[in-house]
């Protein structure tokens, strides 16, 4: 029966028009430019996009299902994986859920002044890192490689910071429930304020070698327009919505952690009309991810001059043990909120958790998008929305 099933299903899937020049071909899950194990199917008419579906669920391992049977900290090296890109902001959207939960206790005392100092600080060098690694990627997958060359060697720069940091250079499991797993190596401050002395002038010449590129513009410029309406619709968030003008991010609009005390701008799309830019276009969502660059060097400033309160770097408890209710938490993370729900039932382990993925938001509007668009243009939009599958299947 289902044999019979799988054929009916492959003979629907394969059939073409009558005297159409319609085809059905793959794209993925091994093409290196859909940014992960990520597979296509797309419906052509010559270079046309009909129809680009997309397949997900080649890394799914049950995270979800999985932190059922595990203690609130053992979770924490399990979000990791999800967009290991940027483990530090999973790290933190996931204890920023279990002490949301936990302030319901008394004896919680929440996260010491320190923590949040050093809980930022790894968060927005994580957040450059992150936004290094869609720069080079999307240069190289338009055709441009020096850019990947050059964001590989800064983003080298925050991984040697962060195995000094935690001993890790891409799994970090450095933010705990309750503050962080150790506090600062001698001298790292100093490496951190070389390190920003450096790249932001580099911002600039990036943009100078690729943002403003005419062979990049051309390839991004008025491509894939995802508009606020579009984005909200899809639930698309970060540099995908405010690509599309809508000025919003959590660390302005509803502060978590001390987010609060700093200064820094969010950046939005902008119309160009001499360059044909049109806000939620290809071009758009991708500079909104220079400019952050920038609004994270800022911040991260602040830190450094402000100086960093002393105490301790982790909440005083014996065991993390949530009373009985349920919590939604969202943060921003690189790619947008990222949100966990949770439910307690006072024990140790959560007896249903969920993570909402902005990575799989973004994908859900690629098949709207691509309508209409040529093969190439699917390569450009793939590396505008920068997904990352690990988050998408979870």
């Amino acid at each position: 029966m289902l044999a019979q099933s799988t054929a009916s299903e492959e003979r629907k899937f394969l059939e073409l028009k009558p005297f159409s020049d319609e085809m059905v071909v793959s794209m993925g899950p091994q093409h290196p430019s859909t940014h992960g194990v990520l597979r296509l199917e797309l419906r052509l008419d010559g270079e046309i996009v009909r129809e680009a579906i997309p397949h997900i669920g080649y890394l799914h391992r049950c995270f979800e299902k999985h932190a059922e049977n595990l203690s609130y900290q053992q979770i924490v090296p399990f979000t990791d994986r999800m967009d290991y890109i940027a483990a530090m902001n999973q790290n933190w959207g996931f204890c920023l859920a279990v002490e949301e939960l936990m302030s319901a206790d008394p004896k919680f005392a929440g996260v010491p002044e320190r923590a949040e100092y050093l809980r930022v600080l790894a968060g927005e060098l994580n957040r450059i890192a992150s936004h290094l690694l869609a720069f080079g990627t999307y240069g190289m997958d338009i055709g441009a490689f020096t850019p990947f060359l050059y964001a590989f060697r800064d983003r080298e720069k925050i991984l040697l910071l962060f195995e000094k940091l935690c001993g890790a250079r891409l799994t970090y499991n450095y933010i705990r429930v309750g503050g962080v797993s150790r506090d600062l190596p001698p001298g790292f401050l100093d490496d951190v304020r070389e390190f920003i002395d450096y790249f932001e002038p580099k911002i600039d010449e990036y943009n100078a070698l690729l943002t403003n590129n005419k062979i990049f513009l051309e390839r991004t410029v008025g491509v894939a327009i995802m508009d606020e309406a579009m984005a909200i619709s899809y639930g698309a968030t970060g540099p995908n919505l405010r690509g599309a003008g809508r000025k919003w991010d959590l660390r302005k609009d509803e502060p978590y952690s001390i987010y609060d005390r700093f200064d820094f701008d969010i950046p939005v799309g902008e119309e160009i009309p001499e360059a044909g830019a049109v806000l939620g276009d290809c071009w758009n969502r991708y500079k909104v991810r220079m400019d952050e660059m920038k609004e994270s060097v800022k911040i991260i400033r602040q830190v450094l001059d402000g100086g960093l309160p002393d105490g301790p770097i982790v909440a005083a408890m014996k065991a993390i043990r949530p009373p009985a209710g349920e919590v939604f938490s969202r943060s921003e993370a690189p790619r947008g909120e990222l949100g966990f729900y949770i439910v307690s039932d006072g024990s140790v382990k959560p007896v249903r958790l969920k993570a909402k993925s902005p990575c799989f938001c973004a994908l859900s509007a690629l098949q709207e998008l691509s309508r209409g668009l040529m093969i190439a243009d699917i390569i450009a939009i793939i590396g505008s929305i920068d997904i990352v599958m690990g988050e998408v299947d979870r």
